[in-house]
This record gives C-alpha cells, sequence and structure tokens, in this order.
C-alpha cells in the first residue's frame, strides 16, 4: 500500500525540467591569433554566418544548427585592407558594406551574400569620398530601420566649425531611394551627439546636447530630424527647466510613431543623480507629446546601492537598453558600473566625456571595452578591475511615469 501511495505522490508533484542547451564551435587551427578579428552575421537561410579576418583574409565561416564548421568561403574581391565593415541579414541573404582606401579616395561598398556565404552579386559602389592624409578614413557608418527595409549609410565630414552630413538612404535591395548633403554648425567640446537611427519610413533622427565645456553635464538638448526625402533638418529644442543631463539614450517607436528620449537628470550641477528625465516627441510633426522628470524615491534608492548611501545610490549607474510596450510605455535597464585601477581614480565625467564630443565611427563610447578615438583608454602595465554591481529595471508608462521598479 505504501508502494501504492509513493508511486501516486510521485505522479501527482512529477514535474519534468528542461535543461538550456548550449551550442558552440570548435576553435580552428591557424585562425587562434592575435589579429583575427570577427563579427557575427547572423542566421541566413539554415546556416549561421561570421564574417573573420585574418590579416589580409576576408573570410566568411558557416555553421550548421549544431555550430559545425561547414564551409568557409575566402572574400577574394574584397581588398586586403578594409577599414570597416558593417551587415545587415535578412532570412534569406545578407548585405555586406565595407570600406577602403586607395590614394587620397575612400570607398564605400556593398555585397550580396547568401546562406552558404556565397556572392549572390559583384562589388557595387556606394559613394567615394576624397579626404587628405590626416583625416579620419573611417568615415562611412551603416544604421537600418527595425523592419529592415531601409538602409542607411550616412558619413560626416569636418571642416572648421561645420559639419557636412551625408546620407544614402536605400531599400533592402541597395536601391537608392536618395541622397542628402546638409551642413550643420558644431562646436568640438560644447556638443555631444547621441546614436543615429532610421526609421521604418527612412527619417533619420538624433539628439544633440550642449554643455558649457567638455567636462559638464548637458544643459541643453535638441531632437534633429530628416524626413526620408527632405534635404534639410529639422530641430526642436527642449525645455530641461534648469536641469542637467549625461547620457542620453535615445529610441524609436515605430508602432507609435514616436521618439522616445531617457537621461539620468542631475538638479545640481557636479550633484547626484536625482531621476530619470523621458520626453517623447511625434514622429510625424516633431511635437512634444509627453515630458517628465521622474525622482527616485528612497525606497527604490535603498534597493539600489551598494555600499553607497541613499543619496549617491544612482551616481554610478548607466542605462542600458530601452524596451518598448505596445501601449507606447517602456522598460529601463540600468547598471551600476565602475573601474578600478592603480593611477585611476573612478570619474562619471572622464568617463562620460573624456573622449571627443564626435566621431563619425561613434558606436559606443560607454562601453568599457570600445576603442573609442584615441584608443584604448588603459595599457597592459595598469591592469583595470571592471566592477559590475547592481542591476535596476524600471516599468514606465506611456508618459515616462514609474509604474514599477
Amino acid at each position: 500500500m505504501r508502494k501504492v501511495f509513493l508511486i501516486i505522490v510521485i505522479n501527482i508533484f512529477y514535474t519534468p525540467l528542461f535543461a538550456q542547451q548550449i551550442t558552440y564551435s570548435q576553435p580552428q587551427d591557424g585562425q587562434l591569433t592575435r589579429s583575427l578579428s570577427f563579427e557575427i552575421i547572423g542566421k541566413v537561410a539554415n546556416n549561421y554566418l561570421v564574417y573573420k579576418n585574418i590579416r589580409t583574409k576576408n573570410l566568411i565561416s558557416v555553421y550548421d544548427n549544431d555550430m559545425k564548421l561547414v564551409n568557409e568561403v575566402e572574400l577574394k574581391n574584397m581588398p586586403d585592407k578594409t577599414l570597416n565593415v558593417d551587415f545587415v541579414a535578412f532570412p534569406e541573404y545578407a548585405w555586406l558594406v565595407y570600406q577602403y582606401q586607395r590614394r587620397n579616395t575612400v570607398y564605400c561598398m556593398a555585397m550580396k551574400l547568401n546562406g552558404e556565404g556565397k556572392l549572390l552579386s559583384d562589388p557595387i559602389e556606394l559613394d567615394t569620398s576624397s579626404i587628405n592624409f590626416f583625416a579620419d578614413n573611417k568615415i562611412y557608418s551603416t544604421i537600418k530601420s527595425e523592419d529592415k527595409n531601409k538602409i542607411m549609410i550616412y558619413k560626416i565630414q569636418k571642416k572648421s566649425d561645420v559639419f557636412n552630413f551625408t546620407t544614402l538612404l536605400f531599400d533592402n535591395n541597395m536601391d537608392l531611394i536618395h541622397k542628402t548633403k546638409i551642413e550643420s554648425d558644431f562646436e568640438y567640446r560644447k556638443n555631444v551627439f547621441s546614436d543615429f537611427f532610421v526609421t521604418n519610413t527612412g527619417d533619420f533622427v538624433f539628439t544633440r546636447g550642449n554643455r558649457s565645456n567638455s567636462r559638464d553635464y548637458i544643459q541643453n538638448l535638441s531632437i534633429i530630424t530628416k524626413t526620408s526625402l527632405e534635404d534639410t533638418f529639422r530641430q526642436k529644442q527642449l525645455d530641461l527647466h534648469d536641469r542637467n543631463l549625461d547620457e542620453v539614450k535615445l529610441k524609436v517607436d515605430n508602432i507609435n510613431k514616436h521618439y522616445i528620449i531617457n537621461s539620468f537628470y542631475y538638479t545640481n550641477k557636479r550633484g547626484n543623480a536625482d531621476g530619470l528625465y523621458t520626453a517623447v516627441i511625434n514622429e510625424i510633426n516633431n511635437d512634444l507629446v509627453s515630458e517628465n522628470f521622474a525622482e527616485f524615491g528612497e525606497s527604490i534608492r535603498a534597493a539600489a546601492k551598494s555600499g553607497r548611501s541613499n543619496k549617491t545610490a544612482f551616481n554610478d549607474f548607466f542605462i542600458r537598453n530601452i524596451v518598448l510596450k505596445k501601449d507606447g510605455g517602456f522598460l529601463m535597464t540600468a547598471e551600476d558600473f565602475s573601474t578600478q585601477s592603480r593611477s585611476n581614480t573612478w570619474n562619471r565625467y572622464d568617463y562620460l566625456y573624456g573622449y571627443p564630443s564626435f566621431s563619425t565611427n561613434y558606436y559606443n563610447y560607454y562601453s568599457p571595452y570600445s576603442n573609442g578615438y584615441y584608443g584604448n583608454r588603459y595599457n597592459n602595465y595598469n591592469p583595470v578591475r571592471y566592477l559590475y554591481n547592481n542591476i535596476v529595471i524600471l516599468s514606465m508608462d506611456s508618459t515616462g511615469k514609474i509604474e514599477w521598479s
């Protein structure tokens, strides 16, 4: 009877466990070298494609679903030395966008690949630029819309205190839709830009912040947009109500046709992080939909602090991601991050603004692994510890008010 009872109990409370399976590729002989750089293209057709550069070789490694190497295709049409490589992957093909320099000319090219890493087209010339000897030659950047139906190649060349923007908008077949050249004023140590985005309708958008000097918070903020077929920038100044911002995160909400801006705000210069600033902009007419300064209360400060006082709890937090919700709200994740080294005291101002206000190959200067414009911030003789502590998740409604944390 006891055996029967035990069998019944086991069947009632039995729950099958599903373990996560991690599949990885084996290292390849001859490729374990410091000169290897790679970029994951993604899943194309039934394979996973990875771009590799080893000295003067450009390769596409093709892996199956079990991450076993199926083939390796050498891209012989690419020059030995490429300056930058970007990819836009689709279910059945991928575009490879690259640039190289020959004498005083930088070429921006594209090639179409299939799921086997083989070329579906000859190299296509997208644009060329003449540069002088001392100029930065990594001048082209590639961005794509959320639905990948719009691909934009842009370059920004600085001349005196003027930035010359060139944008080339393509469809997903790399057919040119519109090319624009725009001049914009720029103050080297006072202006800082956010990431650049292209919307599903082909609009170009970013933010520009102004500060009194290179080691100060942002005191004025504008959102700058250009519709797909326009040849001018539209600029909208945002009222910060005498508050200061540091790292500005821009997000495009293609469903609700909104631009969402987030940043930690400070009431006093060199003060503590007081809360989260959120502004929602209408994509169609650039009107301000909502604006909110969500102050951090004592309960969230007490939960977030890592050996600090409640007042300084958010001083080392950085916004990592914004996840949109269908109702126009969003989830924001932020991480407590700092560094330690023998010769360098951690300083948020140096970390945020220790780089030039803008570089055309700007990807993420807030990353501790970013080489930025001046090369690695630390060298092998000065070991650095990267400290990652608490993570905060905030659920915000469509007006930027905190729902829960």
